[in-house]
């Protein structure tokens, strides 16, 4: 009897702690998804459609206009994308500079043609429709080419 419900005790104590693990790993593939969706726009040199599908806190910051030309200018610099890795997603309900909320960092390893080492931060926010909506994004140039 002592050994069954050592069993029952260890499978109650394993979905306690998987449970949480599934639920957060959902969000974070659905942020993931978001932002790969939203990185095929920016090197397809589609930035105009991906500041129309940022979220509404990025477009108050920055005007389309100013968006296609920084971005532009940047990725004319860097040239096209060789390779994107995910290196890490975080989790946070604040960033400092931004409203509270919940938000995903997801930070990637990437090599473009005029620059074999670089890092992309992109920064999804669930927005209050339940979907995630970029708000930031920053490209880090490694000085190790």
């Amino acid at each position: 009897m002592k050994i069954i419900f050592a069993k029952l005790l260890t499978a109650a104590t394993f979905l306690l702690f998987a449970i949480p693990a599934f639920a957060i790993g959902k969000p974070a593939r659905d942020a993931r998804n978001s932002s790969e969706q939203w990185l095929a726009l920016i090197d397809a040199g589609k930035s105009s459609e991906s500041w129309q599908m940022a979220a509404n806190y990025f477009r108050s910051t920055i005007s389309r206009e100013q968006w296609q030309h920084s971005l532009g200018a940047v990725r004319r610099t860097l040239g096209d994308l060789v390779s994107r890795k995910l290196k890490s997603v975080t989790y946070t309900k604040s960033i400092p500079g931004e409203p509270d909320g919940e938000y995903m960092v997801l930070q990637f390893d990437s090599s473009f043609a005029n620059r074999k080492m670089a890092y992309e931060t992109v920064t999804p926010k669930l927005d209050w429709h339940g979907k995630w909506r970029v708000c930031g994004y920053r490209i880090h140039l490694c000085s190790c080419d």
